[in-house]
């Protein structure tokens, strides 16, 4: 491709070589048809004039006038000819000028797409991390949601056992399994609702029962029927309570 592209500049050199050849012969060949026009008027005057007068003396034909008007005839093509060499220089660099501008343009398209294409990628990282994030909580709160039961079992069973159950070795374990599964579930970012003397908020907790009750005050949880739990800011179960009136 550069080898032609050299050729074709190479080519249009000779041919701009030609040209401006060819007007300087031109341009030659014109002045010097009119000098000798000018010069055969010139004889042809002098010798009307040697005519009518015999004793004037005869016309130098190379009087420095006719060598002034010849030396302004060829300044004049030269200046011709330097016109039109400018015109083809001129033309020249307006080719390059368009060629240039063609260039720029597609080079701030590339850009221009370039940053298009960077900015839709990083739309698209930002949302699969987002739906990655989601599906991840999904599956946690599914699985909390599966363990919860059990450790409602495990409260209940505590809860039930006499003062020898629990001073047992079974009683023991199974507070040392509940306190262990407990562990894990805020290791994880699983933590129990606070319901007990609080104020009743329905985002946390779940009234299903209510009670004139003077120890506590109006609207206030007054037993925590079973325990609500969160992953972190996410309500996975409501506490479900009696509220005093």
């Amino acid at each position: 491709m550069k080898k032609k592209k050299k050729h074709d500049g190479a080519k249009k050199e000779n041919g701009m070589a030609d040209l401006r050849e060819r007007l300087l012969k031109e341009s030659v060949e014109a002045t010097k048809k009119k000098a000798e026009a000018e010069a055969a008027k010139a004889e042809e005057k002098k010798a009307g004039k040697a005519a009518e007068e015999p004793e004037k003396k005869e016309t130098d034909p190379d009087k420095p006038e006719n060598v002034s008007e010849e030396t302004e005839n060829t300044e004049a093509e030269s200046s011709e000819t330097e016109a039109v060499e400018g015109e083809v220089v001129e033309e020249e660099k307006t080719e390059g000028s368009e060629k240039k501008d063609k260039k720029d343009e597609k080079i701030a398209e590339l850009n221009d797409r370039l940053i298009r294409n960077l900015a839709e990628f990083d739309n698209f990282r930002k949302r699969s991390e987002k739906e990655k994030s989601q599906m991840f909580e999904i599956g946690a709160k599914s699985i909390i949601e599966k363990i919860l039961p059990a450790i409602d079992s495990f409260e209940l069973g505590i809860a039930g056992m006499s003062e020898e159950d629990r001073a047992s070795g079974v009683g023991q374990g199974m507070e040392k399994i509940y306190k262990q599964l407990m562990t894990i579930l805020e290791g994880v970012g699983v933590k129990q609702i606070e319901a007990l003397g609080k104020e009743f908020d329905p985002n946390f907790h779940n009234a299903v029962m209510h009670e004139e009750n003077e120890e506590f005050g109006e609207n206030t949880v007054s037993q925590e029927l079973q325990k609500g739990y969160m992953y972190n800011d996410t309500v996975i179960r409501h506490s479900m309570v009696k509220v005093a009136n």
